[in-house]
């Protein structure tokens, strides 16, 4: 390759594979946080409202949120939310996430619509994250080595 291409080639990769890295720590903390700090609550699955969304591969949640206290106003009541997962996007849905099933989620008490699945649900998505990690990291280390070949 010419040395204008080895750097615009390093410099791309090294760009993308930085970005995904840090796009995957930040969905897997955000995740982990909820699953640690979140409420735990039953949620239902629901039925996709337009058809276009039934290929979705994340299903829609429907769950009510558990009273809160306040900061000034008292009591907060509960409310109910219908949310799609957070890591969760395998080619097709798994039996146990058909609509009508019930599954264990975890939500922020903050930003109720933020939930993600826990249980056994929640080693379906270690594949998918472990491939945009190499990705991330492959991409890294090949725009890293052709700077490197750049450099020499």
């Amino acid at each position: 390759m010419e040395t204008p291409t080895t750097a615009v080639a390093g410099g791309v990769l090294v760009l993308f594979g930085g970005a995904l890295l840090f796009w995957c720590a930040a969905e897997l903390r955000l995740r982990h946080r909820l699953r640690r700090h979140g409420v735990p609550v039953a949620a239902l699955v629901v039925p996709d409202p337009r058809p276009a969304q039934v290929l979705d591969p994340s299903p829609l949640l429907s769950y009510a949120t558990l009273p809160a206290v306040g900061a000034l106003d008292g009591p907060v009541e509960s409310a109910a939310v219908l949310a799609r997962p957070r890591g969760r996007t395998p080619l097709r849905r798994s039996p146990q996430l058909l609509p009508g099933s019930s599954v264990r989620v975890c939500y922020d008490p903050s930003r109720p619509a933020q939930v993600v699945l826990t249980g056994a649900a929640t080693a379906a998505s270690l594949p998918l994250d472990a491939f945009w990690i190499v990705l991330g990291t492959s991409s890294l280390a090949g725009g890293l080595s052709l700077l490197a070949v750049l450099m020499r």
